[in-house]
C-alpha cells in the first residue's frame, strides 16, 4: 500500500494519494513540521488549527472561540468509513462479524491515542492552562479526540482521497503488528486471511478429548490440503481450534 507522500516547492505542492493520481495544490507558505509528519498540507491552514483547538483553551477565553467538537464529530464518521471500506476490499472473504471487530479495533480510542502519540501530536494541541497543567497533553481521549479532528479537517480541506490517504496511513502499521500477533479472538480470522493470500484454505478437527467433565480438555488441529500445519489445546473446543490457528500462523510465510 502506497503512503501519502509530500513533495514541496516554492510555489507548489505534490500530493500522491492512495489510489489517486497526483493533485497539485498551490500553496504560498512551507508546510509546518506537523503537516510534514500528517503528510498533507492544507489548503486553510485555519481547519489544521481549528482541529487541534481543545475546548479548554476555547472555554478559557474572554470571547467565544471555536474549538474542535464539530471536527471530532465528522472525523469520526470518516474513519468509520474509510476502515470499513478500506477492510471490505482487502479482505474480501472475511465474514461482516470479523470485519466489525477488526475495525474496532483498528480506530479505537486506544488505537487512536496511539496514533496521536507517534505524530506527537500532543506537542501541537492548543489547550487552556488547566488541562496542559493536569496531563491534558498525553490523555488517551483529548489525543483520540484531536485526531478524529484532523481527519475531519483534512476531509473537508481536500475531500474524501486526502482523508483516506491519511487515515490508511495511521492504521496500516496497527493492522501489520494485529496480523503478524493476533489476539486470541481474531487468530482464526487472520489465518483465512493469510491462506487467502496462498490460495488455501484451513480446515479444524478436534481429535481428542480428556480429563473430567468440569475440567474438560480438547486438542485440535488445524490442516492445510491435508497437512497438519498448527496443534492446539483448550478447555473449550474453540480455545483449543483458535490455538491452532496461532501455532499455524506462527510458521507460515508472512
Amino acid at each position: 500500500m502506497g503512503n501519502s507522500r509530500v513533495e514541496i516547492t516554492a510555489n507548489l505542492c505534490l500530493a500522491t494519494v492512495w489510489g489517486d493520481d497526483p493533485i497539485l495544490i498551490p500553496t504560498a507558505r512551507m508546510a509546518t513540521q506537523l503537516e510534514t509528519r500528517l503528510g498533507y498540507i492544507f489548503r486553510n491552514p485555519d481547519l489544521l488549527e481549528l482541529a487541534l483547538t481543545h475546548s479548554s483553551k476555547a472555554h478559557e477565553q474572554k470571547r467565544r472561540l471555536p474549538h474542535n467538537e464539530r471536527l471530532e464529530f465528522l472525523g469520526d464518521a470518516v474513519l468509520e468509513l474509510v476502515t470499513a471500506d478500506y477492510l471490505y476490499h482487502l479482505l474480501p472473504d472475511v465474514e461482516e462479524g470479523r470485519l466489525t471487530k477488526i475495525r474496532a479495533h483498528l480506530v479505537n480510542r486506544s488505537a487512536l491515542a496511539e496514533m496521536a502519540r507517534s505524530l506527537d501530536l500532543g506537542d501541537d494541541l492548543l489547550l487552556g492552562q488547566a488541562e496542559a497543567k493536569h496531563g491534558g497533553r498525553d490523555r488517551p481521549s483529548t489525543l483520540s479526540n484531536a485526531v478524529e479532528a484532523i481527519v475531519g479537517a483534512v476531509f473537508l480541506d481536500g475531500g474524501y482521497g486526502a482523508a483516506r490517504a491519511l487515515a490508511v496511513r495511521l492504521i496500516e502499521p496497527r493492522l501489520r503488528r494485529l496480523s503478524d500477533n493476533p489476539e486470541p479472538d481474531n487468530a482464526k480470522g487472520f489465518l483465512q486471511e493469510r491462506l487467502h493470500g496462498l490460495d488455501k484454505k484451513a480446515s479444524y478437527r478436534i481429535v481428542s478429548e480428556s480429563g473430567p467433565p468440569h475440567e474438560r480438555e480438547f486438542q485440535a488441529t488445524v490442516t492445510v490440503e491435508g497437512e497438519v500445519i498448527g496443534t492446539g489445546v483448550g478447555r473449550t473446543k474453540k480455545e483449543a481450534e483458535t490455538r491452532a490457528a496461532m501455532a499455524a500462523l506462527a510458521v507460515l510465510p508472512q
